[in-house]
């Protein structure tokens, strides 16, 4: 069998945000949200020496995304990628690094992965999303972002699998006690977070162009849940799994995660 690209989240929510694209050559992780303690840890759950990384991608500069950058950096050297105005923001934060600054919506490639940016709109200075491509094989990931814009479905159009937040269900933010008004206003904002109907909505625009995998993330403890989610989104393409805040989702040996990603195989891309 021969891997193509495989992806792994290490932890998706509210408390951090971390994930990982191998192609078995070039391994790269994604956002540093949760502790450093807790992205090694779950590095070496899903059977990756943190030393064979070979960068680390930040899709934007809020803590749930860059949280465990400043103490992780002091046992890895890899540089980091970001835009302009992200690495403006986090630079101070994490000290000494090795920075490789893209252009949003610039594109770069890594030892035979190729990396495309874009794009989203979301309450941070720079934030975009990303798609990953490898021998033939391409995954698409969008973190947060309040709306799908055209640029959005565009970038992600011929992907075959995906990464997407479903953070909340419309009726759960509605009647959530929690929050005050202002919050749900900006979770709901065009600049906010996606619902699991804007989740489900671009996806059904995808899976006529090949999408056949789906990964729900950043779901909220208090707004959603994996069964409501998943039903939102299920019947749309063959294979849908929701991430964990807790735990690893994705490959690995031993029990079958949360959800079994091991998604860059012939028999899921075949």
């Amino acid at each position: 069998m021969i891997r193509a690209m495989r992806f792994a989240v290490l932890g998706s929510g509210s408390g951090g945000n971390a994930a990982v694209v191998d192609t078995g050559k070039t391994r790269v992780l994604v956002d540093a949200g949760l502790s450093a303690r807790q992205i090694l840890r779950r590095l070496e759950m899903m059977g990756i020496s943190p030393a064979s990384l070979d960068g680390i991608l930040l899709t934007h500069e809020h803590g749930d995304h860059v949280r465990g950058l400043r103490v992780l950096m002091k046992s890895l050297a890899v540089p980091i990628y970001a835009t302009p105005m992200t690495r403006e923001v986090v630079r101070e934060q994490v000290g000494a690094a090795s920075w490789k600054i893209f252009e949003s919506g610039a594109g770069f490639s890594l030892d035979g992965l190729t990396i495309e940016s874009f794009a989203v709109p979301h309450d941070a200075v720079e934030p975009v999303g990303f798609v990953f491509r490898s021998e033939e094989r391409s995954f698409g990931l969008v973190s947060d972002s309040g709306h799908v814009t055209s640029r959005v479905t565009d970038a992600l159009r011929g992907v075959e699998a995906l990464f997407v937040e479903a953070n909340y269900d419309d009726g759960l933010l509605e009647a959530d006690t929690r929050r005050p008004w202002s919050t749900k206003q900006r979770i709901a904002s065009r600049h906010g977070h996606l619902s699991n109907a804007q989740a489900a909505a671009l996806v059904a625009e995808l899976a006529p162009d090949g999408l056949r995998r789906v990964v729900l993330g950043h779901l909220s403890r208090d707004c959603n849940t994996a069964e409501v989610a998943l039903a939102a989104v299920r019947g749309a393409v063959p294979e849908v799994a929701c991430a964990s805040q807790d735990e690893p989702c994705g490959w690995h040996e031993g029990p079958a995660a949360p959800c079994d990603l091991a998604f860059g195989t012939d028999e899921l891309f075949g």
